[in-house]
């Protein structure tokens, strides 16, 4: 009776042993597994997917759905994408990074889409510790809502100056009129960066003229700019006012040319504008006439994929997918956000269809800008 005891005993102890062994080894597996970037990490994309923004929305959910599909086929850190409508709404924005950060529990955030929408709702991602990566937030000041807030969206402030200076240099222009939406974060920002280079340049500023998003009848304001006749029109809106401004302008027969900024580098704002868009000039980090593996890779897979050619929206979109997947990979973690912003921090070295891309100190992109004009429909290098 007692050598069954002390065997029972023994038994026992073994069976307790071999299941904390068993215990360990599942606790140390998944710790591994995380280590070998075998988990799923969840991305949040808050874009517009309806609203009058929705084109550019579109653009930038398709642009993230390709890279994806395609990490997802090769990499061992899966990514699962969870997408939410801001509407290009900041209410809608709010409302849909609380939901990513605080119900669905996203390591990271691609977006929110407009550069309003992420001054109202970055500080959410902010406070949360969440990193937040805006891929078309392009007004001055973005990434002083804090520390997790990043992009690869070029300020205007950088593509601005870039387009005007080539301009200025090709067309020699001595008097400019300015036209921008004044209830618009974005196009006040850019407003203010035409000013600054158009002070730089020595040109001559003879009208400011300001309308509203949504507005549709421009006739007072372009009546004004047509009397004081000068070289050259910029105009800072969103594709759909900046089609009809050029719509109208040439019904009227000005025929200036017409520098725009980001609003423009849609290609809805081209089959809005019709012929009325030959001639803009823009700048822009995507040019998909270049000769370069990446880009044209890109535009194959994208066209197979939606029977469309991507814009640089799908192209800052899914390089930004490729960005945040990146830092995760080096991050080493599926689930602790503090090391994933500093992983996405420390990226120098990025080569994307957009182009060579690194950070500053400040989380903005370091990268060159082409300098585009449309003619017959599509955008070339302004030469």
């Amino acid at each position: 009776m007692e050598k069954k005891s002390v065997f029972k005993k023994i038994a026992a102890m073994s069976l307790a042993a071999v299941m904390l062994l068993a215990v360990a080894g599942c606790g140390g597996g998944e710790k591994k597994k995380e280590a070998d970037g075998g988990n799923t990490a969840k991305i949040g994309l808050v874009t517009a997917t309806t609203g009058g923004a929705a084109a550019y929305g579109l653009a930038i959910k398709k642009g993230s759905e390709l890279a994806v599909e395609e990490i997802n086929a090769k990499s061992k850190t899966k990514l699962a994408l969870l997408i939410e409508d801001e509407k290009g709404v900041k209410n809608e924005a709010i409302n849909a990074m609380n939901k990513l950060i605080h119900k669905d529990n996203v390591l990271v955030v691609s977006g929110p889409m407009l550069s309003g929408t992420m001054f109202a709702a970055g500080p959410i991602a902010q406070q949360a510790g969440v990193p937040a990566l805006g891929t078309s937030t392009t007004a001055e000041g973005i990434t002083d809502i804090g520390n997790f807030i990043f992009r690869n969206a070029v300020p205007e402030s950088i593509a601005i100056p870039a387009a005007v200076e080539k301009a200025h240099k090709i067309l020699g222009f001595k008097k400019v009129a300015i036209m921008y939406s004044n209830n618009n974060d974005m196009q006040v920002s850019v407003f203010n960066t035409y000013k600054q280079v158009f002070a730089k340049l020595g040109t001559e500023v003879v009208a400011i003229e300001t309308f509203a998003d949504k507005d549709t009848d421009y006739s007072a304001q372009l009546t004004k700019i047509q009397q004081l006749n000068p070289d050259i029109l910029a105009v800072a809106a969103l594709y759909q006012e900046g089609s009809l401004i050029l719509k109208k302008a040439r019904d009227m027969g000005m025929k200036m040319p017409v520098i725009g900024n980001n609003g423009f580098n849609s290609p809805e704002f081209m089959k809005l504008a019709g012929l009325a868009a030959e001639g803009a000039i823009v700048g822009s980090p995507w040019f998909p006439e270049k000769q370069d593996e990446k880009v044209q890779n890109f535009r194959k897979a994208f066209k197979a994929k939606y029977q469309h050619e991507p814009d640089q929206f799908s192209a800052q979109a899914y390089d930004g997918i490729y960005l945040l997947h990146a830092a995760i990979e080096k991050a080493g973690t599926v689930s602790d956000r503090k090391k994933v912003r500093d992983s996405l921090a420390s990226i120098k070295d990025f080569s994307g269809v957009t182009g060579k891309f690194a950070f500053d100190d400040k989380r903005n992109p370091k990268m060159d800008i082409n300098v585009l004009i449309v003619k017959g429909g599509k955008f070339v290098e302004l030469k």
